[in-house]
């Protein structure tokens, strides 16, 4: 069972993967199809069953709302494609596209395109992200580093190490330490929103947080990279502060900084659109599901935006609800608003 594209179907109520598998909740002991609407479930409560057999089998029974044992359920052929590319991929994350799309019977770009419109990324980022995966667990089970390495289907440290700053957000062997040996410098100053806490790594920016009390600033960056050695260094976030300041006092309309994130390949996609988003312009939610080409992504965009831990460099501020109204921001919607208004009137 691959559960990540399952879960992933689960969170959007995907009606398409109905009949193609079935979530059950261990603190419920009630079973649904994908498409329930019943409150989203906590991650680790859920287990997956290929059938509702299964599921009964387990102890489960149907769910009263969604009905899971209904008739004229017929799985979408692609749906069964995509599953089935999935679980190839899981068992062997170095399949090409071309290895993807013979066993799929179609062509690379019709596989690339289907795949994509199910999973929401393209085969390549899925196995980059599998890859990561297994890097993850393998490491965490204590075996090292270049074994973990090779076991993922990393052919070379370079290859390994090109993908740690994005998906691991440090080096793979501070990724076996749980983060110990990482450095992050902080600083924080005072700006017309309150104040701001900067942190930085030796690849570039890791933390923006907007505030009126700095110490829960300075608490929440200790939370996000709980192993790092963090350090309060002045010296080390002056210009990166210079540039940030220079943006909120409107001489300069970006923050050209390089980033250090940790993220998801949804996470990458959205906030990587967030910056294509010009200066004194908004866009809606569902404006950027669409163009990640799945308009149901609309809270999945807003999640992703939320947890947005880098303001004003990824400007998670220019989105907006589809009237136009401001929405949630994690750094208050006040400073939302006066980010708006300000570039507006630049």
């Amino acid at each position: 069972m691959d559960n990540d594209i399952y879960w992933q179907a689960v969170k959007k109520n995907d009606a398409r993967f109905d009949g193609a598998f079935y979530f059950g909740v261990k603190t419920t002991g009630i079973y649904c199809r994908p498409s329930c609407r019943s409150k989203l479930p906590k991650r680790e409560n859920v287990e997956f069953y290929s059938t509702a057999e299964m599921a009964e089998q387990s102890g489960l029974r149907a769910c009263r709302r969604c009905e899971p044992r209904s008739t004229g359920q017929t799985v979408d052929d692609r749906v069964k494609m995509v599953i089935r590319s999935c679980e190839l991929i899981g068992s062997d994350v170095t399949l090409t596209l071309d290895d993807l799309a013979r066993e799929a019977g179609l062509s690379p770009s019709h596989f690339q395109r289907t795949f994509k419109e199910f999973v929401g990324i393209s085969p390549k980022r899925y196995a980059e992200a599998r890859r990561i995966d297994k890097f993850k667990k393998d490491v965490r089970s204590g075996s090292d580093v270049v074994t973990a390495m090779y076991d993922a289907g990393f052919g070379s440290s370079s290859r390994l190490y090109e993908k740690a700053a994005v998906n691991l957000g440090m080096t793979p062997a501070a990724y076996k330490k749980g983060g110990a040996g990482m450095k992050i410098f902080y600083a924080a100053t005072a700006c017309d929103l309150g104040r701001i806490v900067v942190g930085r790594t030796a690849v570039g920016l890791c933390y923006v947080g907007l505030g009126d009390d700095e110490s829960m600033l300075e608490q929440e960056l200790k939370t996000e990279f709980v192993n790092a050695a963090i350090t309060r260094d002045s010296g080390a976030l002056k210009d990166y502060i210079k540039v940030i300041l220079e943006y909120l006092d409107g001489h300069s309309r970006s923050i050209e900084l390089p980033l250090d994130i940790r993220a998801t390949a949804f996470q990458i996609q959205v906030w990587d659109l967030l910056r294509t988003v010009p200066f004194g312009r908004t866009v809606s939610y569902s404006e950027i599901a669409e163009m990640l080409g799945d308009k149901n992504k609309v809270r999945a965009v807003a999640r992703a935006c939320a947890t947005n831990r880098i303001a004003l460099a990824i400007p998670c501020h220019r989105v907006v609800a589809s009237d136009g109204k401001l929405s949630g921001y994690r750094w208050g919607i006040e400073r939302k608003k006066i980010l708006i208004q300000k570039e507006a009137s630049a």
